[in-house]
């Protein structure tokens, strides 16, 4: 990083009036959004953004009538000052004239319709304010530029360059492998944690400056003020559209959007995980109906590795019968289904209900390969699995109802995720515990996993025992159960464990 003693101090310029042949925008690229969003990209990935969403500080940005999702995104734009093709990753950053600062502004409400394209979510006009002033890059340290956002004088979002996952001269050479970034164009680099949804009345205000350069050159703050729109939308086309997935990707949590938090499951400790995989499910389950509980196993799945003890805690999704139009609005694109896979994390397992629909398809091996890179403890469908010989050969359990070649698109449409679901006849909620081995599935609710846990190892205890007894050529009665005279000799057995 250059130091404030090895530069002259940088003169920012006004940024005029301009009008980009291109606005190339990057979907994720701070490690602090990646951690928020629960997955890390392997590659960057670009949508396309109008040159007439171009704004100026000091400019309103309509909410559209009709829609409720309207969020900003500070970020850092780069202007590019040469015809640029199969530039180098190292000469990426000489390709840039200037750093302004931008934000990137869309409706979560009509993200279903664009299909990831983001061309009616984030297109619209006013919908990119860059300004005020520009910094030379050739004056600029790469890493050692800072992001700041407010709201209504709240800072709200703060990261550093040096914290990118590609940094900008790769963003110029990936690129400029396939297209001739020309004068003029702007690449939207990505926008850190804490982008949220804004209100009509809210004042948002974006700077980039070079803290440890000399005098701190800044772009001063780019300030933009929503105000509500009045002219709705027509039937021409899709219409706003919003659900509660879309609320907690707009606003950034489940708390920030007013809506209730998912439920949290007992952290599975190594004792605890230690515990449930020294015992069987047939022994769980025996435990479970003594406590009530008769309809906790999740039938007709089998597992690709079945000699793998599976121990987790459930996250949910549901698919809903097929059907022509529903599959168009959610189907294709980053779906409910993509969704769940992204956000698994370590000791979960990902319960799908499919309805016990077998002839289609509900994962294959490169979402299993998704889940197992993430952490996930394993999957379970009560619908059948693609790519069965591929998928044995992954880490991780996969549980599934019978092996079927077709596509998703033939029986399910992927619907919500992390709702209460039933998957082979057992109903499934976020958070509970799965456990599973070579003779099946069970559901066990997390406020009994402890209890259950501690009397399976009991009964394990019991049934080695009397196991011993009746290898001795003893008969079963009075022992198994355990009764009368054969309870002392019990106890007496264990005082030698």
């Amino acid at each position: 990083m250059i130091e404030k003693s090895q530069i002259d101090q940088v003169t920012p310029t006004p940024i005029g009036s301009i009008r980009p042949g291109k606005i190339i925008a990057v979907h994720l690229n701070y490690k602090s959004r990646a951690a928020q969003r629960g997955r890390v990209p392997q590659f960057p990935s670009y949508f396309l953004k109008p040159s007439s969403s171009v704004s100026y500080s000091g400019e309103a940005i309509e909410r559209p009538a009709g829609t409720e999702l309207l969020a900003f995104e500070g970020e850092i734009a780069l202007i590019i000052g040469r015809p640029t093709r199969h530039a180098a990753v190292q000469d990426g950053w000489a390709a840039i004239a200037g750093v302004t600062a931008a934000n990137d502004f869309g409706i979560y409400d009509m993200r279903y319709a664009d299909r990831g394209s983001n061309l009616r979510s984030k297109g619209g006009d006013g919908f990119t304010p860059l300004g005020p002033m520009v910094l030379p890059a050739t004056q600029l340290p790469a890493d050692g530029l800072r992001l700041r956002a407010w709201v209504n004088g709240r800072l709200v979002q703060e990261d550093k360059t040096i914290d990118l996952i590609f940094p900008f001269g790769q963003l110029v050479a990936d690129l400029s492998q396939l297209i001739t970034l020309e004068p003029g164009d702007i690449i939207l680099t990505g926008t850190p944690a804490g982008s949220s949804v804004v209100q009509p009345g809210d004042i948002v205000e974006v700077e980039v400056d070079a803290p440890n350069l000399l005098g701190a050159p800044s772009t001063g703050r780019l300030v933009t003020r929503v105000v509500q729109g009045e002219a709705g939308f027509t039937n021409s086309g899709a219409l706003p559209a919003v659900d509660d997935a879309q609320r907690v990707e707009a606003w950034g949590s489940e708390h920030a959007a007013g809506l209730p938090e998912p439920v949290r499951a007992p952290v599975l400790t190594e004792e605890l995980r230690a515990n449930l995989c020294s015992v069987g499910t047939a022994t769980l389950s025996h435990q479970l109906r003594k406590r009530g509980f008769n309809n906790v196993s999740i039938n007709g799945v089998r597992s690709t590795k079945p000699e793998k003890r599976l121990v987790g805690r459930a996250r949910t999704l549901r698919y809903i019968a097929y059907r022509e139009d529903l599959f168009a609005e959610h189907g294709e694109g980053y779906n409910a289904q993509k969704r769940a896979f992204d956000k698994l994390g370590p000791d979960d397992v990902l319960v799908m209900e499919a309805r016990g629909e077998k002839y289609a398809g509900t994962l294959g091996d490169i979402l299993a390969l998704r889940a197992q890179m993430l952490g996930a403890s394993g999957i379970v469908t009560d619908g059948g699995a693609r790519d069965l010989a591929p998928l044995a050969e992954l880490q991780i359990p996969v549980y599934h109802a019978g092996g079927h070649p077709a596509v998703l698109g033939l029986k399910h449409v992927p619907w919500e995720g992390d709702v209460t679901i039933s998957c082979g006849g057992a109903a499934v909620q976020p958070g509970d515990i799965i456990v599973g081995d070579a003779d099946g599935v069970l559901v066990i609710p997390p406020q009994l996993i402890e209890e259950v846990a501690n009397g399976a190892i009991d009964q394990e205890r019991q049934e080695k025992f009397i196991g011993e007894q009746v290898a001795s050529g003893k008969s079963v009665h009075g022992l198994y159960p355990l009764s009368g005279e054969w309870k002392m000799r019990y106890e007496e057995w264990l005082q030698t464990r």
